[in-house]
């Protein structure tokens, strides 16, 4: 199951608004490869994160 901006798990909700929006849309595509949440969230941060220049 995917998420959106309306729709996500609590580990992403104290992010900022950008690092945020940037973590569910990179979480939601590595659900859709077939990742489990477990794993796809720390993935998501990282990389969201990463590629906001927010490390």
């Amino acid at each position: 199951m995917s998420w959106d901006k309306n729709d996500y798990p609590d580990s992403i909700k104290n992010l900022n608004k950008d690092v945020r929006e940037k973590a569910i849309e990179i979480a939601s595509a590595l659900l859709d490869e077939g990742y489990k949440d477990d794993k796809a969230i720390p993935i998501a941060i990282d990389r969201a994160k990463m590629a906001l220049g927010k490390d």
